[in-house]
């Protein structure tokens, strides 16, 4: 195994739990936030490889987020894979202009999951 890490970032539970069994399954060591600014306490305390980051959350939400882990550890890592049910290209674009590596829609399942984390750079293709 690896010890590639991923922080899933969502205000639910459930969504939380979905996403850690998929991401545990392609590998990683999870670890859950429920808002923004306890994946920046967690950022800080280990910098992970990838935040799954919801984007509407209570506190701080994902895109302030985003922009706080950019200023704080630079635009490369950890590697951000914003995930919402905001459909509109403008919030994509601006997802990406604010240092998201890649963009997923809900609900998402395993495959679009490794999916997106093979061209966020977290995974190597699947052969």
């Amino acid at each position: 195994m690896t010890d590639r890490t991923c922080l899933v970032v969502d205000d639910s539970l459930v969504v939380r739990k979905a996403a850690r069994r998929i991401i545990e399954g392609l590998g990683f060591t999870v670890t859950e936030a429920k808002d923004g600014q306890e994946a920046l306490e967690a950022c800080r305390a280990r910098l992970p490889d990838g935040v799954l980051l919801d984007w509407n959350m209570p506190v701080m939400d994902g895109i302030t987020f985003l922009r706080a882990a950019r200023a704080e550890f630079g635009p490369d890592h950890p590697r951000i894979v914003l995930c919402t049910t905001e459909a509109e290209f403008a919030r994509i674009v601006q997802a990406l202009e604010a240092g998201a590596q890649e963009y997923v829609m809900k609900p998402f399942d395993a495959e679009i999951i490794r999916d997106k984390f093979e061209q966020a750079g977290l995974l190597e293709p699947a052969a």
